[in-house]
């Protein structure tokens, strides 16, 4: 097997999308990831049982665009079992968080790092690349991704398979309103997909070696081909997408006790308050998430009754 450190997990895009685009708009990308060591299934089984079981989510890939979070198809299988079974399991999974192992944390840092030098930074930091994380998917074929938003900026690069990526400008706020943003944030990331909408959508067509880059909270969908797929989205957050985050939880548990609240930026000098009460109280328990079950407890009293419903076969 080729080492790791031999491999240059390296991103590529026009020098007019790196300087003219980014961050706020999408655009189509090329690496060179297809194929490497950690990303292929045996490894990604073996990651699977070492994650923590929150940090693994999956169910059917049978899904609607419009997807009820309350409706979603399960898959009677373990988490391993899922991914050695992928291409005929009829089921879409997500690991979550991987830079918690070492050898990945680095293949994400060492990705960023070549899209930082192409932009003449010398670092991640320095090129606004911090609290680095990486999701990494696994989809039978013919699977649905429904339509939601992520909190974060991300480079989406597609590994093995052919898969459809449709993303819709976070501008509109016809397609997810302010309150549909807050609820996705912090209750079920699916948002309702109006069909009217649909050719409103920017669609990326990948296959290994392919990516794009998405913006932080534009609304996407996704949908794989006739083959199995495997994806990794390499993201991260600056202080201005972490400061929007916390403020989205505080409204919504503000809301939650009945103080209705006006989104983020509608009022600044409230919003520097409650932000200095929220992360006052949210530094105060960090420690408590060390444990699994204390995770599963803070997310249901911040989250509600079903925070944890991708935890049922637990």
């Amino acid at each position: 097997m080729t080492p790791v450190q031999d491999i240059a997990p390296t991103i590529t895009a026009s020098h007019a999308a790196l300087t003219r685009d980014f961050p706020l708009k999408p655009f189509a990308i090329r690496h060179k990831l297809a194929g490497h060591p950690l990303l292929t299934l045996s490894r990604i089984a073996q990651l699977a049982s070492e994650l923590p079981r929150d940090l693994i989510e999956y169910n059917s890939g049978k899904v609607a665009i419009s997807q009820d979070p309350n409706a979603i198809p399960s898959v009677d299988l373990d988490p391993v079992e899922v991914v050695k079974r992928i291409e005929t399991a009829g089921a879409w999974m997500v690991l979550k968080r991987i830079e918690n192992s070492p050898p990945y944390r680095r293949l994400l840092e060492d990705t960023l790092l070549s899209v930082a030098k192409a932009r003449g930074f010398n670092s991640c930091l320095d090129a606004g690349f911090e609290q680095i994380e990486g999701f990494l998917f696994v989809s039978s074929p013919n699977s649905t991704t429904p339509f939601h938003l992520d909190s974060e900026d991300n480079f989406f690069v597609q590994i093995h398979g052919e898969k459809f990526f449709t993303v819709y400008d976070n501008a509109d706020r016809a397609i997810a309103s302010d309150d549909q943003i807050e609820h996705s944030m912090t209750k079920h990331r699916n948002l309702v997909f109006d069909p009217q909408f649909a050719d409103r959508g920017t669609e990326f067509h990948m296959h290994g070696g392919d990516g794009c880059y998405i913006p932080y909270q534009w609304p996407h969908w996704v949908r794989t081909a006739n083959d199995y797929s495997i994806s990794l989205a390499i993201t991260w957050k600056t202080k201005d997408v972490r400061r929007v985050n916390d403020l989205h939880f505080c409204n919504s548990m503000l809301r939650g006790v009945g103080f209705p609240q006006q989104a983020p930026g509608k009022n600044p000098v409230f919003d520097a308050m409650k932000l200095a009460v929220f992360r006052t109280g949210t530094t105060a328990i960090k420690p408590l998430r060390a444990s699994l079950a204390m995770r599963k407890l803070l997310r249901r009293l911040a989250l509600g009754k079903d925070a944890n419903y991708y935890m049922k076969d637990a």
